[in-house]
């Protein structure tokens, strides 16, 4: 029976998963965020920042993982950041930064970025790796300073990656995307699914062994 290990603390990753018919065990990684993206070069692309920090949550809870689950699982990894204006942007650190970031995205489009890490462990020991990102280009809204305010005051736009969500209230500011819509949520299904496929596991399998 091969367990689905979720590397991350998101809901939406969390419900992005069950919606599609997976329960996976969540263990929360401990990874420094800023000293991986640190770590990468300067002229690093988007997509590769993204699967850095991916490997790193998968990496770091393979280290402590029960050794029960360490018999047959994949370890999922996941991290998200908002590529506009030639820089990436990950969680903001205040509801300010969080309203700064409002004030260059308001009525723009961005680019959202996953990575994605998905390690196979087999009587303890890694089978294969995989990594994989996902893109979704992201139109934003004009929301009113009045609806800004009420968002940002709700301290969801510090939970998530570009102090956005599709998935809650964020979404009302949303106009539209091109692309797949689980990647802005932090876990594109498609994504996911490729990779599964190359570590030998099947969709079908998956939902037999992680029922919900």
């Amino acid at each position: 029976m091969t367990r689905v290990v979720l590397a991350s603390a998101s809901p939406g990753r969390l419900n992005v998963l069950r919606q599609a018919g997976i329960d996976p065990v969540v263990v929360v990684s401990g990874v420094d965020e800023d000293a991986v993206i640190a770590a990468q070069r300067p002229d690093a692309a988007p997509g590769d920042v993204a699967n850095a920090l991916a490997a790193a949550k998968a990496e770091q809870v393979i280290v402590d993982l029960d050794p029960e689950l360490s018999t047959d699982c994949v370890v999922i990894g996941c991290d998200s950041m908002l590529f506009i204006d030639g820089g990436l942007r990950g969680k903001p650190g205040s509801g300010a930064e969080a309203r700064r970031q409002w004030a260059t995205m308001s009525g723009r489009s961005g680019v959202l970025y996953t990575g994605h890490c998905a390690i196979r462990l087999y009587d303890g020991a890694e089978t294969h790796r995989g990594v994989e990102f996902g893109s979704t280009t992201v139109r934003f809204a004009h929301p009113t300073d009045a609806d800004l305010t009420a968002y940002l005051a709700s301290g969801e736009s510090l939970r998530v990656a570009g102090a956005f969500t599709i998935d809650g209230l964020g979404g009302w500011f949303v106009d539209g995307i091109d692309g797949d819509p689980s990647n802005v949520v932090g876990l594109s299904l498609p994504t996911m699914r490729r990779l599964f496929a190359r570590a030998g596991l099947s969709i079908a399998d998956l939902w037999s062994d992680n029922p919900l």
